[in-house]
């Protein structure tokens, strides 16, 4: 299985495999180019796990796909740091880019400067995470709380109402985890015969999952459930499992490939204590807010706020989703071409 190290490392690769690397251009933009076309900023949050790699490689995709309405992409990284970012965008300002595509690190923090971007004429569009403001023409994602609750019912239902459980989330402070939690609550509490031994932050990571959940077994190896909110995290609870000697148990999880190869094993292998549901969040996400953005700058109207329903693997369609000829690290629900994918996690 590939590493989230890994896919950082060869994002960029797979950006030039794709023939449109991250560009600086010295082309003025604003109100598009003379032959109609345009100069987009991209800010690239994150690609230190495969779901954010992906997520910027879609854009990448994307872009080729519309490479005639495309004059340059600027490409900035932010590496997770809400001041970096909020730089990024104030160097697009200053450049005068057409559109800034943005996923707020901090939505409270940088909505200052996406004010500012508003002001300056600029179309700023927000994908796969909101800002605390109105400055901007569209906003792509899945409902986080969604997301947790699609999950969080199919796990109750399973259970029939009753059980003890493990909830594994991404990282304590991150809108998105936080976000899924909170939808998981709330039919948690509603469900009083389901009880919540532990709540664990897996960081959306495989082995730091597993370590947590097996100190959780080691105290608690009587559970009927597992809700995880990423599908790393779900492998690495069903490794805990495993090394533990307890019985797999119904569990959560979201659309990575390594998981659904693993669900598919075990389904042929007649396991019958474990079953699951995959929620997905696609990384496809990118490209929608660009062909959002290319609308608006065309003077289209678009959605202020296109939030998408979380889309669902069970155990009736794993078989349509799972890819065994693919890597483990990719997230099934992908616009991208089979050659995209295995360019951004070659080995």
């Amino acid at each position: 299985m590939k590493t989230w190290k890994h896919a950082a490392a060869t994002a960029a690769a797979a950006a030039a495999a794709l023939g449109l690397a991250a560009c600086s251009s010295e082309t003025v933009a604003g109100g598009g180019q003379d032959d109609g076309t345009y100069v987009i900023g991209y800010d690239s949050y994150f690609v230190g796990n495969t779901w954010s790699a992906q997520l910027e490689a879609e854009f990448t995709s994307a872009t080729q796909r519309e490479a005639d309405r495309i004059a340059d992409v600027i490409v900035t990284q932010s590496d997770n740091d809400a001041q970096r970012q909020i730089s990024n965008v104030q160097s697009m300002i200053a450049r005068n880019v057409d559109a800034i595509i943005v996923t707020p690190i901090s939505p409270e923090g940088i909505a200052p400067v996406l004010q500012q971007a508003e002001q300056a004429g600029i179309t700023v569009v927000l994908n796969a995470q909101g800002a605390d403001t109105d400055a901007y023409a569209s906003y792509v994602n899945v409902d986080d709380e969604d997301f947790g609750a699609t999950g969080a019912e199919w796990l109750v239902d399973k259970l029939g109402g009753n059980g003890r459980i493990i909830a594994i989330n991404g990282l304590a402070g991150v809108p998105t985890s936080d976000l899924r939690f909170a939808g998981a609550k709330k039919v948690f509490d509603a469900a009083p015969g389901i009880e919540i031994v532990s709540t664990v932050d897996g960081g959306w990571d495989q082995a730091t999952t597993k370590t947590a959940v097996e100190s959780v077994l080691a105290a608690n190896p009587d559970i009927d459930g597992v809700w995880s909110q990423g599908g790393s995290m779900t492998l690495g609870a069903i490794e805990a499992f495993e090394a533990a000697g307890v019985p797999l148990v119904p569990m959560t999880g979201e659309d990575s490939n390594g998981l659904l190869k693993k669900w598919q094993a075990l389904t042929e292998a007649g396991d019958t204590g474990f079953d699951c549901i995959a929620v997905a969040k696609p990384t496809w996400i990118s490209a929608r807010a660009l062909e959002n953005t290319l609308a608006v700058l065309d003077g289209e109207d678009v959605p202020k706020d296109e939030i998408l329903d979380p889309e669902v693997i069970t155990a009736e369609n794993v078989g349509e989703f799972v890819r065994p000829d693919l890597p483990d690290s990719l997230w099934v629900n992908t616009e991208m071409t089979d050659d995209e994918i295995r360019a951004l996690f070659a080995s």
